[in-house]
């Protein structure tokens, strides 16, 4: 039979330490099912939401700001296809791979903000959130071919925005970077983007 030594008791100090630990991841992630509704507590309604975007609109802390064309989006009532947003990212421009990826996150977030604002109960939305809210990243050549693309999308009633970088790293400041479009049914998005090769 092997020896075994006896080990001493774990020190108060220890025990409170581990207890702390797994007190506060605990209570971490209590509070993200609870901020997202999982425990049947009372849930951020969109609405409530785009309020709150509404009043954090002149604190923007992002790097880069999206233009905020004031435009009516489409409900696209007729359709049930799947919704997609696709990224329109220069070239031109020389970007990183995380240059770019920032600032495609920044349209995202734009576009997703825009429908808040100014439709909170859209079913488009809806659908896009529900179906895994697809993003296609495709590649544009010029910033006259940004502005064209926005401009269709706008006509066809499609949430359009265009992320503008603050030029604190590799872009001069003002320049416009990524067109968010979308979220939208597939085939309006592909009238507008469809042509363009992915990034």
């Amino acid at each position: 039979m092997a020896f075994v030594p006896d080990r001493p008791p774990p020190s108060t100090a220890a025990v409170a330490l581990a207890t702390g630990i797994v007190g506060l991841v605990t209570g971490y992630f209590i509070g993200q099912g609870s901020s997202i509704g999982l425990f049947g507590g009372s849930k951020t309604s969109e609405s409530m939401l785009a309020r709150e975007l509404d009043e954090d609109e002149d604190e923007d802390e992002d790097e880069d700001e999206a233009e905020d064309a004031k435009q009516e989006f489409s409900t696209f009532s007729d359709s049930n296809e799947e919704c997609k947003l696709v990224l329109a990212v220069r070239t031109d421009l020389g970007m990183t791979k995380g240059k770019i990826a920032a600032q495609c996150s920044h349209a995202t977030l734009a576009c997703y903000k825009a429908f808040l604002r100014q439709s909170p109960d859209s079913s488009i939305l809806k659908r896009w959130e529900r179906y895994g809210q697809a993003k296609i990243a495709v590649q544009v050549k010029s910033e006259d071919d940004l502005l064209m693309l926005q401009a269709q999308a706008v006509s066809l009633g499609i949430c359009a925005q265009v992320i503008h970088d603050a030029g604190r790293t590799q872009i001069a400041s003002g320049s416009a970077t990524v067109l968010g479009v979308g979220p939208a049914p597939k085939g309006m998005v592909d009238q507008v983007t469809g042509h363009l090769k992915l990034l």
